[in-house]
């Protein structure tokens, strides 16, 4: 009897390190991408090169800000001065910070952003989103906006399948350290 159930442990030990081992070929670059760029994310605010400091306006008082279609106004003009006409001007999201009386303008269909004095409508800064890129590496948004593919459905796949893997991978891997010890009779 005891033969038997060290047999069926033995047989399960194999499969789990089949599955475990098929499984991680499969998806070891998309590992490898989620891995780095959680790193960069993680970091973020503490390098300057993956996200910009937030700059220190005028006022924090909201009443002496200029109307939000001036500084929309401003932002439209000063991206296509700055990239030229054929980058969009679509604003994706204003970023407001009260507490240093500037915003922030996002735009949809690239990485680049202003922040405004929100009382002067001066530029404090031109920026490249890096973490914006790193974050839409982690997640799989890029391929849907490099594609077009509506509905972020591709970065609803990928980060459930990553999702699945990862349990998967921590269920398996648990069992290719704890199997072994269970068949020497090591608890």
């Amino acid at each position: 009897m005891m033969d038997m159930n060290r047999k069926k442990q033995a047989s399960i030990l194999r499969s789990t390190r089949s599955i475990h081992r098929k499984t991680g070929i499969l998806l070891f670059f998309f590992f490898i991408i989620v891995g780095v760029t959680g790193v960069f994310l993680g970091w973020k605010k503490y390098v300057d090169v993956l996200q910009y400091p937030t700059q220190k306006g005028i006022s924090e008082n909201a009443n002496e800000w200029l109307p939000m279609d001036s500084l929309i106004t401003i932002a439209t003009t000063e991206i296509q001065a700055w990239k030229g006409p054929e980058y969009s001007t679509e604003i994706d999201k204003i970023d407001v910070r009260p507490d240093k009386g500037i915003m922030k303008f996002i735009y949809k269909e690239h990485y680049y952003s202003l922040q405004l004095d929100a009382t002067s409508g001066e530029v404090l800064s031109h920026e490249y989103r890096t973490s914006d890129l790193m974050e839409h590496l982690h997640d799989g948004t890029i391929v849907d906006r490099l594609f077009g593919i509506p509905g972020e459905l591709f970065k609803l796949i990928y980060s459930s399948i990553l999702g699945i893997a990862l349990v998967l991978f921590s269920i398996t891997g648990f069992w290719l350290w704890y199997g072994p010890k269970l068949m020497r009779g090591k608890r």
